[in-house]
């Protein structure tokens, strides 16, 4: 992955960012209602695609926006009235994307990482066109087509089956086929067939369709059967979903065996032993793109062993064991006007190239991320040069590209044309929104504002993050709602606590509310009693809403469940404060020279550093044992330890925050039921693991309602110990913890 594309900063700030993703949610909406509804698109699938990977973009950068999104594994849209629902049994998801080779290698490591296959172990992947048309999936029960639907949202779909049954590419009888067949594939239009459409519909006065992925939907969902008879669809069948019997024991010989019902498959697909072989594979499809006679928009990668695909199993939206390689980004160059910094909910300053607006594939394009002060200097975040060494000045002519991901980047300088009198941009050390000084910590990418809620920038962010839809979600008080209250001097709301507050304030206050432009009594009542619904609260929820750095929805999620309640959260991070001062302490007191002398045992040596640092430090009674708790709970490690340090040690912090519990019924969270015999036990994983990995272990044990944790103490119940066990096994073996092997634990596990 280039350097572009390491580092999630972004060219808008929250609030602007915010904004924008309303604006391209209705405008998705809105097209996914007439294309998919109406046949009818308004925009064009260039156009289309631009949108939605910019609206992912953004809350790939901004995830905290989430919480306001709808359209995220928004696939189509709603079963529209004249169709029948079908849902899928197994979900049509989407996949990941790569945009360049390196994302091709890294999604190759992370399947190895993930399956604990060294480099020297053989993996072979399957790599086919990917077909811009529209997906469908078959049903057939006893060779006999019984359902089509589309993908619809991805858990319901339209019944097209009439529809699908005019088409010529898909078999109504297959023979030797498993009783339960679902076959998934896409349907699409050939180039030639789609202007020969067209033709007949402008002689016949009808609307001329935008693309063939339009035509082919459009064409599909007609409510006449015969309509789409007239209509030249096409199918390719690449994948399945409910299976009554395995098809293969490959992604390839499946496909074969889907060729030998009478499915048409991609004769492009081909069989990759490696990277190198995928990405040959994929160039070589992209230098036939323009002769093949139908779209497509890339390359699909799957794991060729379906054994395999089903131990990587799936992320929350997408498979762990297949890729997308997106065909690459158009270039264009212009000028930078100016450079900006913006100030996020964290306080991180974000540069931003304010360009002259140029075209860029199909949209204007007028400002761009420069990411942070290394990026503007012409450095990774290892130091290393990028862009051969150039930095990046107001004034310069440059080279920027929309990788699929949108997000407009700065590719090259063009020196050539710097102008005479440029100077090099010197970064801010003092935040333009409150002037506080902004700090860049080491081993931090960006500078943050210090000023904390004095600046108004991290407070209004903060507001906006605290209401968003993952947080409060509180109804009538949005993001717009929050500003106004911001500036107001009646009403105003600068913390959490205040609207909880403004609730409860007298009746002056509930008239000025119903007078302002835009309220009124009724509104006015449904926000106040809004409010009061939410005084009772989840406590991960809350604890995320507090917009903490580090602390995000999973974090949230993992310490409530640790602490159990709000009194003994704070109870732990205050008296772990003193432990993480020593911890930071250490990290500067960390002598460079003596750990690189013995560079294979650096962890060991920066450990043995931090822990004598510790030890000499006057931590109050029970500090390193806090600490060591907080920083040993599955998925919490230092960072975000200090960063819950830092949030209750500074004074306003810690007050605003009190004062936002203290108006709250705080609920702790409860264990999920589960009969498994790990249900509700601690479990601990140490050494190397020989039969899966380390992230495969610890999904399994969760599934089935076991708390993972990366240190041994008197609470753990399990220790799974593989060869160079070490420490751990002492310690568990000291506790009298009940210590299995690798195959002990699989077995136990089995049983459920």
């Amino acid at each position: 992955m280039s350097q572009t594309n390491k580092t999630k900063t972004t060219s808008l700030s929250e609030s602007d960012a915010r904004i924008e993703l309303l604006h391209l949610q209705e405008k998705l909406r809105l097209a996914d209602l007439d294309y998919h509804q109406k046949d009818s698109p308004t925009l064009s699938d260039a156009d289309y695609d631009s949108v939605k990977r910019r609206y992912l973009d953004l809350l790939k950068w901004f995830p905290q926006l989430s919480q306001i999104a709808t359209q995220v594994d928004q696939v189509g849209a709603p079963v529209a009235s004249g169709f029948g629902k079908i849902s899928h049994v197994l979900p049509m998801l989407s996949l990941g994307n790569a945009f360049d080779d390196e994302d091709v290698e890294a999604f190759d490591a992370s399947v190895r990482k993930y399956l604990s296959l060294a480099a020297e172990q053989q993996l072979s992947y399957s790599a086919e066109p990917k077909i811009d048309g529209l997906s469908l999936s078959l049903r057939y029960e006893n060779g006999k087509l019984l359902q089509a639907a589309t993908r619809g949202d991805g858990s319901t779909g339209e019944n097209v089956t009439a529809n699908a049954l005019t088409i010529s590419d898909i078999p109504q009888q297959i023979a030797n086929a498993p009783d339960v067949l679902e076959v998934r594939g896409e349907v699409y239009m050939s180039h030639q067939d789609f202007a020969a459409l067209n033709i007949r519909q402008q002689e016949r006065g009808g609307k001329a369709f935008a693309n063939p992925r339009n035509a082919a939907a459009g064409s599909l969902r007609q409510l006449d059967a015969e309509i789409t008879r007239s209509r030249p669809l096409r199918f390719f069948a690449y994948s399945w979903g409910e299976l009554s019997a395995p098809l293969a024991k490959t992604q390839m010989d499946a496909i074969k065996r889907l060729t030998d019902f009478g499915f048409k498959t991609n004769a492009l697909t081909k069989l990759c032993l490696s990277p190198v072989g995928m990405i040959e594979h994929y160039h070589k499809i992209e230098a036939q793109r323009a002769s093949l006679g139908y779209d497509i928009d890339g390359v699909v990668y799957k794991v060729n062993d379906l054994g395999l695909q089903g131990r990587l199993g799936f992320r929350s939206t997408t498979p762990r064991w297949a890729i997308a390689h997106k065909f690459p980004a158009e270039l264009a160059w212009t000028r930078i006007a100016a450079i900006d910094i913006q100030v996020g909910r964290t306080g991180a300053l974000s540069p931003v190239a304010r360009l002259v607006p140029v075209t860029v594939g199909g949209v204007v394009v007028s400002n761009a991320t420069l990411h942070n002060e290394d990026y503007i200097a012409g450095r990774d975040s290892k130091g290393e040069d990028i862009r051969g060494g150039k930095d990046i000045r107001v004034g310069d002519f440059v080279q920027v590209y929309r990788a699929g991901d949108v997000i407009p980047k700065v590719a090259d300088v063009d020196l050539g044309k710097r102008p005479d009198d440029s100077k090099a941009y010197t970064f801010p050390a003092l935040c333009p929104d409150c002037h506080s000084p902004a700090v860049r910590e080491e081993g931090d990418a960006a500078r943050y504002c210090t000023g904390g809620l004095i600046c108004p920038a991290q407070a209004k962010e903060k507001l906006r993050h605290f209401v968003a839809r993952k947080a409060f979600d509180i109804d009538g008080l949005g993001a717009r709602q929050i500003e106004s209250f911001y500036e107001n001097d009646d009403l105003q709301i600068q913390e959490p606590a205040d609207i909880f507050t403004l609730a409860r304030r007298d009746a002056a206050k509930f008239t000025k509310l119903k007078n302002r432009s835009g309220w009124g009594d009724q509104s006015a009542a449904k926000l106040f009693a809004a409010i009061e619904d939410k005084r009772r609260i989840a406590f991960g929820r809350m604890l995320f809403s507090l917009g903490i750095r580090h602390v995000g929805e999973t974090a949230a999620k993992d310490l409530a469940l640790h602490f159990m309640s709000w009194v003994k959260l704070v109870e732990g991070v205050d008296t772990a404060r003193s432990a993480a001062l020593a911890w930071r302490m250490a990290d500067e007191a960390e002598d460079a020279e003596r750990i690189a002398a013995k560079s294979s045992n650096r962890r060991a040596k920066i450990k043995e550093t931090r822990d004598s640092v510790i030890a000499a430090c006057e931590i109050q009674p029970g500090s390193a044992a806090a600490w060591q708790g907080l920083t040993g709970i599955d998925g919490i490690g230092a960072s975000v330890a200090l960063s819950l340090t830092d949030a209750f040690a500074n004074v306003a912090e810690r007050a605003a925050i009190m004062r936002l519990a203290a108006e709250l019924e705080i609920v702790p969270p409860e264990a999920p039921p589960n009969e498994s015999p790990v249900a509700g036990k601690t479990v601990v994983f140490t050494g190397t693991l020989e039969k899966m990995s380390r992230a495969e272990a610890k999904s399994r044990a969760e599934a089935l309602g076991a708390k993972v944790s990366g240190s041994v103490s008197k609470k753990t119940d399990i220790l799974v110990a593989g060869p160079g066990a070490g420490s751990k096994a002492k310690k568990a073996s000291d506790l009298g913890v009940k210590i299995l092997d690798e195959d002990s634990w699989l077995a136990l596990i089995d049983q459920a």
